[in-house]
């Protein structure tokens, strides 16, 4: 009875003592990254759109515990932060956010957090102007989709790394190892775009969408792109703009147009009906992603499968040449 006992003892000391070994250790929360391999305690960035989510985990890698605040589906432009979004700002070592006026509505938060101290980052702001596009109708704003463009995120990418060094200049080289690798990555997505693009016959090169997200895709892999909506979501279609894009879609014999998973069907659903009503048929290419990424945790919740999914839609749906699943075959079945 003693052996066992002691040996019952001798067990939950062993247990105390390793619990008490890992407390300074902490589990990553939910959606974050690992704790870093030399057993240092990560700091806490808290980031906004998916798209520099992905970004930030891509370059940060085990140093930091990486969180969005705008969800799945989300759009940005109309996103207001909650009480428990400004806690986690607040609560956070570094903010880091697109900008150029994508989350309009949560400037006075990052204001708050700058004024306590605490870094923020506008990522996009730090490409060079002369890359931006400025559409007149924004108010003198560039305009802010700019991962629309590879090569324009890559700029993203290299501020990301830059950012992070700064903060944590020990971490300075691995941020830039981390930054180069991914940045490899994207080169083979930019090709794959322009390859599957280019395929669509000339005369179908003209993208028609629910709002204006995709000038920079437009700009950079050479199609036409028509928005029902301005570049900011809160821009409301009028009658006379659908009736400008029927005529288009009848005179240029437009096969398909294209619904976006974070904006409301009902403005292209109208094209499609006053199209019809001169007698043309369309239809619905596909969702794409504009605002935000796919569902978290598939391929198309990061950015290149969010881009893959893009270019591999629009290429199907007007004409030009594909693989169903995509540049590494991880698309979602249709």
């Amino acid at each position: 009875m003693k052996t066992i006992v002691s040996t019952i003892l001798l067990l939950l000391a062993a247990a105390a003592a390793a619990a008490a070994a890992g407390c300074d250790r902490p589990a990553a929360p939910a959606g974050t990254t690992a704790p870093s391999a030399d057993g240092t305690r990560p700091y806490k960035i808290i980031t906004t759109v998916g798209m520099i989510t992905d970004v930030v985990k891509q370059v940060a890698g085990d140093r930091a515990f990486v969180t969005g605040i705008i969800g799945d589906g989300v759009d940005p432009h109309l996103y207001k932060p909650t009480r428990n979004d400004v806690a986690a700002l607040l609560g956070a070592d570094v903010v880091m956010y697109s900008g150029l006026m994508l989350e309009g509505k949560m400037i006075d938060s990052f204001d708050k957090v700058r004024d306590g101290g605490k870094p923020v980052f506008e990522l996009a702001k730090q490409i060079d102007k002369s890359f931006l596009l400025q559409p007149p109708e924004f108010e003198g704003h560039p305009d802010p989709h700019v991962w629309m463009s590879v090569p324009g995120w890559m700029k993203v990418v290299e501020a990301a790394a830059k950012s992070l060094g700064e903060h944590d200049p020990a971490g300075a080289a691995q941020y830039q190892a981390n930054a180069a690798r991914y940045l490899e990555e994207l080169k083979q997505l930019d090709a794959y775009a322009r390859q599957v693009i280019g395929s669509i016959p000339q005369q179908s090169r003209i993208l028609v969408t629910a709002h204006d997200a995709f000038n920079y895709f437009g700009r950079e892999y050479g199609i036409e792109v028509k928005g029902i909506q301005g570049i900011s979501t809160e821009s409301e279609a009028g009658l006379q703009d659908i009736n400008a894009l029927v005529n288009l879609i009848v005179s240029r014999d437009v096969k398909a147009v294209f619904v976006e998973s974070s904006v409301a069907e009902r403005n292209v659903r109208a094209l499609i009906d006053g199209a019809s009503a001169r007698g043309k048929q369309i239809r619905v290419g596909g969702s794409l992603y504009s605002d935000a990424m796919g569902p978290t945790g598939t391929y198309e919740g990061t950015y290149i499968g969010m881009v893959d999914h893009n270019v591999t839609t629009i290429a199907r749906a007007l004409g030009g040449n594909a693989p169903e699943k995509g540049l590494h075959g991880k698309l979602s079945a249709k």
